[in-house]
């Protein structure tokens, strides 16, 4: 037997004993928020895990090798954004204590909308929740493509058989688990993250790098980050940092987060902990393109770097911590996807509390088994690692404007419809650019589509604040 057979099986029993052990999927409060008693270390534990492990390192490592250190202005922009969001972080985990909020769209919903305007609310919820729905499929499906990468190679099966095997282990592990679970398969997984950037990733890229001098043959623009343009490096700061105060699986962390105090300081040490994974993957694609004489798909850099850095023993360790790693970043998104399709498209009136649990436990589960088939799909037609992860984490920023109006101002109901305007704009503008430059990439940078979609957003919702100023 081989040693990615034992170390498949030892993950498995792990994975089956903490979670019968500390799982309890009957109860609706830990299945959503972890019943709001989770303390520091697994909370940023779980938070980094969510932003550098799983689709995101295996899409950094394959960015790196596309684009060079075009990479890590996101996780620059990252940093900024988490301290950002400690500003706001205790107020959020207040608010969702006093009004029972479970998630990012239920905030929004409860901003904007009320019971008296039934109609507007079924319309604003729909957008608010099918958007943010659109956005976790790209993200949900970037981790069936890197745990499909990694199956094609280890096992030598085809993709579309790896994607499949993949999605089907991921809703399974979804649909049992819930919010608790993905907090024990993120604690697993960031440990063996860091396992294998000290054992494999940094001598690795040492070697291949010559002590990082070779990295000067790359091009210029790998190594100013200017390879998709100087308008997506300087966007990423400006746009992309206040992404990370709206991002649905960074609220319901806070939301879980066991008091004030602890949001705060999860917010500020995961922003810290986060950048120095942002300039590691990275190198990784750019050791792997100095040393190959050939071209390969970006989705295989990870593979072809650990089998050329490992023996046996360590490759299957590597291969099944970096599965693991897609593993709960996929249960990660398609969890928040199910809650919001169940509790979110229903309006979260007000009035209306959880008292049939088992209903809706039964809902979110059979979501999660609905949206992990249709994120295979979109996996299958857009195989394209990087292109699946960038538009997934940028097109987030059309939420910014209306989400900072509804933080820092506590009456916003009566801009209700501008608010609707703003976001449907944006996500139109980012829809077109997006295919503008995914058929046409000579002429826009389909990376780039979040730039004029949060532009767009933004002044919709100013013009609207000023016109409703003079009413």
């Amino acid at each position: 037997m081989s040693w990615l057979i034992i170390w498949i099986i030892i993950y498995l029993l792990l994975i089956i004993y903490l979670t019968m052990r500390h799982v309890r999927s009957t109860d609706i409060e830990n299945y959503l928020v972890n019943n709001r008693k989770t303390r520091t270390f697994p909370l940023v534990a779980t938070t980094l895990a969510t932003f550098v492990g799983g689709g995101t390192s295996i899409g950094l490592m394959a960015m790196g090798y596309e684009s060079g250190f075009a990479a890590v202005g996101i996780g620059i922009a990252y940093v900024i954004g988490f301290f950002i969001l400690s500003r706001f972080a205790a107020k959020m985990n207040r608010l969702g204590r006093l009004e029972s909020l479970y998630s990012f769209p239920q905030f929004l919903n409860s901003r904007y909308t009320k019971n008296e305007n039934p109609k507007f609310a079924r319309s604003f919820s729909s957008a608010i929740s099918g958007i943010n729905i659109f956005i976790f499929f790209f993200l949900l499906s970037a981790q069936f493509v890197g745990m499909a990468s990694l199956l094609k190679y280890a096992f030598d099966i085809g993709y579309i058989s790896a994607a499949i095997i993949s999605c089907l282990v991921v809703i399974a592990y979804t649909a049992f688990a819930g919010l608790s679970g993905v907090i024990i398969t993120d604690l697993i997984q960031f440990i063996i993250i860091v396992i294998m950037i000290i054992i494999i990733f940094i001598p690795g890229i040492y070697a291949d790098t010559g002590g990082l001098t070779r990295l000067t043959e790359l091009p210029k623009n790998f190594l100013n980050g200017s390879f998709y343009g100087w308008a997506f490096l300087i966007a990423l700061p400006l746009f992309l940092s206040p992404s990370v105060l709206i991002r649905m699986d960074l609220w319901q962390r806070i939301l879980a987060a066991k008091d004030e105090k602890t949001a705060r300081r999860v917010s500020i040490l995961s922003g810290l902990g986060m950048l120095p994974f942002y300039i590691i993957f990275p190198l990784v694609g750019m050791a792997l393109k100095l040393v190959l004489d050939e071209t390969i798909e970006p989705k295989y850099v990870t593979y072809l770097f650990l089998e050329r850095h490992s023996t046996e023993f360590i490759l299957g360790f590597a291969v099944v911590g970096l599965m693991s790693a897609l593993m709960s970043s996929g249960d990660s998104f398609l969890n928040l996807v199910a809650i919001s399709s169940i509790k979110d498209f229903a309006g979260w009136r007000k009035q209306k509390n959880l008292s049939d649990k088992k209903h809706i436990h039964k809902e979110i589960r059979i979501a999660a088994i609905v949206f992990g088939i249709i994120a295979l799909g979109l996996a299958l037609i857009l195989p394209k690692i990087v292109d699946l992860m960038v538009v997934g984490i940028a097109t987030i920023t059309i939420f910014v404007p209306i989400t900072f109006l509804a933080i820092i101002k506590n009456e916003v109901y009566k801009y209700r419809k501008i608010a609707l305007a703003s976001i449907i704009g944006g996500f139109i503008v980012n829809l077109f650019f997006f295919a503008w430059g995914t058929i046409e990439p000579k002429q826009f940078e389909p990376k780039s589509s979040f730039i004029p979609a949060v532009i767009v957003a933004t002044l919709i919702l100013i013009i609207g604040l000023i016109q409703s100023g003079k009413k």
